[in-house]
């Protein structure tokens, strides 16, 4: 949306001014960038995306809390009715080599 904003209505021209700032990335990630559903971005990646589109990168992204709470584990999940954890026990076997001299 924010490309758009700026009158970059395609995803090749924007890759070309991400190129001329020094971030060259893929057809695949402009791509998924393109659609607005990235797996990841590195900061360093949304710098320059940002300096490119002249904008802060909370323009960029947007809150998910359903998401994060989502991921939590219930309560009666992190609740442990079976009682104490089991103790730690050491292995026993075969010990580490000693290092090479």
């Amino acid at each position: 949306m924010r490309a758009a904003e700026r009158g970059i209505w395609k995803s090749a021209q924007m890759r070309r001014m991400l190129a001329d700032a020094g971030l060259e990335i893929s057809a695949g990630k402009m791509s998924s960038w393109w659609a607005g559903s990235p797996p990841t971005i590195r900061l360093s990646e949304l710098d320059v995306l940002c300096a490119v589109l002249h904008c802060a990168p909370s323009d960029l992204m947007t809150p998910e809390p359903d998401k994060v709470a989502a991921g939590r584990p219930s309560k009666a999940e992190a609740v442990n009715d079976d009682g104490p954890p089991p103790p730690v026990a050491p292995r026993f076997g075969k010990p580490r080599s000693t290092p090479p001299l």
